[in-house]
């Protein structure tokens, strides 16, 4: 279950804490050599950067030439560096399961590496100006978010990993809010690294921060779901959970943020992912019914056929999306050579299933349930081709023991056919050469084949061998794709004691605190109160105590007696007001002056949002009566509503509200 933080003032501190970037395991040492990459790609381009500025800048031949010669040598090492990350990158057998079950490898990614970033005085400088507190008052609010951004960076993989990266994206709704102005920039840098170059990218925009985080959210998902034992049904079930919601987390990111810095978020990028992990669902869908299936069953063997063709074609689709211009030379090598011997190799499954549901499976004569037996096995074979043999009724091959053998041997050919090729290719990457167990899975499937081929092949077999027909792809189950669950990851305002983020947040304006001193008369007080959190005056009676003091109506009390009362409820305020002595009350107020009206709109709108979305809002809101915006949308760009469709294999349903987030 989801760990729920508490949502009382007395909250310390997130609980949660990243794995030990050092620790002598195999991801985590992977994890620390990208990051020493990283950094000197990072370190190599900035030496290209200021020496292709000086060899522009200068006139000087010899200089010009030397200048050359070093560019020469940067570039060089910049190509080294990214083949070494490119390697790292495509090194998948780290994040599989460690079960001695032969299955399929899948594909997972690596986490975005981060600079580290000091919140400190940007904070402190907002709190002192904006807020007019002292600052040294929030070191320790402070610290905790600086430590919960390095703990993010290295997240376990595990639930508690995921969580830990949902906790930080949540509460950066409350930094935006708190700090992030639209009219001041906090002046904050954020740098992250391309997954897949490692070139670096650096913005001030909190939007690049949120999208990385959700990046690596998905990835995080992708490695859960690699390393899960499919050789029983509750680890599939468990990967397929896990690359549906990768997918989910990659196209919320497509969706909702706009001009990414990085090439592995761009709009491309992530769509190619998102079909990515739609086909490893759909494999291990596959890999589900197989578990599942009667071997001894003519129907159940034709749906195994045609499940494969449908894993076969997803993986195609994804081959031909890492084709296109601007992804073929950004994806890995042997991420594209992994996807098409998946294709062809799910490709040959189907063909090997058809083969043994033809040969293997004779249907019986007699008896009523034979009938309906022969009924079923009729309607589905008569289904099974996207376009059947020429001149042969397959109501004819059904019933006649030789041309089914005749068919199933032409299927096992094409199967045989297709398992070539599939190790073809394999031979082609030395990435994929090193994996032992997807050699060792072809060589099988192939050694497989061709014994059922030698096993239906007769030495009279004079007639040319027919060509077997397309086999029409079908699934039980499509894929689906879960957005991010945020509101399973409660969190509070680390800065909560700044004041409800109605009145005190960076889009609001409001005056000095005045101190209002009233006493009490015979009258009363002379004012109305309204709302909690803080409290507002409604009202002030002409002529009263209230008004002589200088209370204006429209002020917010955020002290009583020197004591904080901003997040105090009605009942309380009224209360102490009521119970205070002769000597009268001195009382705290700001006058709000101005306040970006947009969070209010928000509100409205997403007011006639499902339940899901209406209660996401409500368990981030910080106190009732507050306005609250949506977490993943604050940007000023709408985009369109409604459904959307991606290629021909799986329909998308989102919320009504989009708005992307634009990363500047």
């Amino acid at each position: 279950m989801p760990l729920t933080l508490p949502t009382d003032s007395s909250h310390s501190g997130s609980i949660r804490k990243g794995c030990d970037p050092f620790a002598q395991t195999q991801r985590s040492k992977l994890q620390h050599r990208r990051a020493r990459i990283n950094q000197q790609i990072n370190k190599e381009m900035r030496m290209r950067a200021g020496a292709e500025n000086l060899f522009r800048a200068t006139t000087n031949n010899k200089v010009k030439e030397t200048v050359a010669l070093e560019l020469s040598f940067v570039n060089s090492n910049l190509q080294l560096l990214k083949e070494e990350l490119e390697e790292l990158n495509s090194n998948m057998e780290v994040y599989q399961t460690d079960s001695e079950a032969v299955n399929v490898p899948m594909i997972p990614l690596g986490l975005k590496e981060t600079k580290e970033v000091d919140f400190t005085v940007p904070i402190q400088d907002l709190i002192c100006e904006h807020y007019g507190e002292d600052s040294s008052l929030y070191d320790k609010e402070i610290k905790e978010l600086m430590e919960l951004r390095q703990a993010m960076r290295t997240p376990s993989r595990s639930q508690a990993g995921l969580e830990l990266l949902m906790e930080y994206y949540n509460q950066l709704y409350y930094l935006d809010q708190r700090f992030f102005s639209a009219h001041k920039n906090l002046g904050v840098h954020f740098h992250w690294y391309d997954s897949l170059t490692g070139v670096p990218s650096s913005q001030r925009a909190l939007a690049f921060e949120k999208g990385s985080v959700l990046f690596n959210i998905g990835a995080l998902y992708t490695q859960i779901g690699a390393r899960q034992d499919r050789s029983a049904i509750a680890g599939i079930d468990t990967a397929i959970d896990a690359f549906q919601r990768a997918a989910g987390a990659f196209h919320y990111l497509k969706e909702n943020f706009s001009n990414a810095p990085s090439l592995d978020m761009s709009g491309p990028s992530l769509g190619m992912l998102v079909r990515l992990m739609v086909a490893q669902v759909q494999e291990c869908v596959f890999e589900r019914i197989t578990l599942s299936t009667q071997p001894t069953h003519f129907t159940s063997q034709l749906r195994l056929a045609q499940e494969a063709a449908r894993v076969s074609d997803v993986y195609l689709l994804v081959q031909q999306t890492m084709t296109q211009p601007l992804m073929k030379d950004y994806v890995p090598f042997s991420w594209a050579s992994m996807v098409q011997v998946k294709s062809e190799h799910f490709r040959a499954l189907s063909h090997y299933y058809a083969a043994v549901a033809l040969c293997d499976h004779m249907l019986s004569a007699e008896g009523e349930d034979s009938e309906e037996e022969e009924a079923e096995a009729e309607k589905a074979f008569l289904m099974f081709y996207v376009n059947g043999p020429a001149g042969q009724p397959l109501s004819q091959i059904l019933q006649d023991p030789e041309k089914r053998r005749k068919l199933g041997k032409a299927h096992l050919r094409r199967a045989v056919i297709r398992h070539e090729e599939a190790m073809r290719v394999h031979g082609l990457c030395k990435i994929l050469r090193k994996m032992d167990i997807l050699q060792d899975v072809l060589s099988l499937t192939h050694k497989r084949s061709l014994d059922k081929y030698s096993e239906l092949d007769r030495e009279d077999d004079f007639d040319e061998t027919v060509e077997a027909p397309e086999i029409q792809s079908h699934t039980q189950q499509k894929s689906d794709i879960l957005p991010p669950n945020f509101s399973t990851v409660q969190v509070t305002d680390i800065f909560q004691r700044l004041g409800p983020l109605s009145v005190f947040c960076a889009r609001a304006r409001w005056g000095p605190v005045r101190v209002i001193c009233l006493q009490k008369r015979e009258g009363g007080l002379g004012l109305t109160l309204r709302g909690d959190s803080p409290v507002l005056v409604a009202g002030v009676v002409p002529g009263g105590c209230a008004e002589e003091a200088g209370l204006r109506e429209g002020d917010y009390i955020v002290a009583v007696d020197g004591q904080d009362y901003k997040w105090a409820k009605h009942g309380e305020v009224v209360q102490v007001l009521k119970g205070c002595s002769d000597r009268g009350v001195e009382i705290s107020v700001v006058t709000l002056h101005s306040h970006d009206t947009q969070v209010e709109r928000k509100a409205i709108m997403l007011s006639s949002c499902t339940d899901k979305e209406n209660n996401r809002q409500r368990l981030l809101g910080a106190a009732k009566g507050q306005s609250s915006a949506s977490l993943l949308t604050w940007n000023r760009k709408k985009k369109r509503e409604g459904a959307k469709k991606l290629g021909s294999t799986f329909s998308l349903s989102f919320g009504s509200i989009r708005d992307a987030e634009a990363m500047y």
